[in-house]
């Protein structure tokens, strides 16, 4: 398996980002999250990350290739804290046909590696609750739980 991250083609970035909110969105509303405040918050996320449409400086999405095959996405660029060295994964994904082979934990360990070329001392992530298998995979891959929020559904 060779899997390399390439830049997103500018001209195909419009269609990701809307599909990237609305998977987000759908994840706030599986959390529990009202469907309109997931939809707004997803929006509002989107609105900061790419002012007109553009990415904020540093962040990069990446394609994740095996051979000439784009299989997922990464999104990776500093975090918003005042530290310089400190970075985040926005979003990965591997499409659900490649999944179980090792690549997504390949996307990251090339998405690390990236980060360190620009400078990054640390690299965050969140995940959500129900999301056993990418938990399981940051486990392994090293990262530790700095938080944990929950909810309860009240009948």
């Amino acid at each position: 398996m060779t899997l390399t991250l390439r830049d997103m083609d500018p001209s195909g970035l419009p269609a990701w980002i809307d599909r990237s909110r609305d998977a987000y969105a759908d994840e706030l509303m599986a959390a529990g999250e009202a469907p309109d405040v997931a939809r707004e918050n997803a929006q509002k996320s989107v609105e900061r990350a790419f002012p007109d449409g553009q990415l904020v400086a540093g962040h990069r999405v990446f394609d994740v290739v095996e051979g000439d095959e784009v299989v997922g996405w990464l999104w990776i660029g500093p975090d918003p804290s005042p530290d310089d060295t400190a970075w985040w994964v926005w979003d990965i994904q591997i499409h659900e046909a490649h999944r179980g082979r090792g690549l997504g934990r390949a996307a990251m360990q090339l998405g690390e590696e990236h980060a360190r070329s620009q400078g990054a001392r640390s690299i965050g992530l969140n995940v959500f609750g129900s999301n056993t298998a990418a938990r399981r995979l940051y486990t392994s891959l090293g990262f530790e739980i700095s938080a944990i929020r929950m909810h309860k559904t009240l009948d």
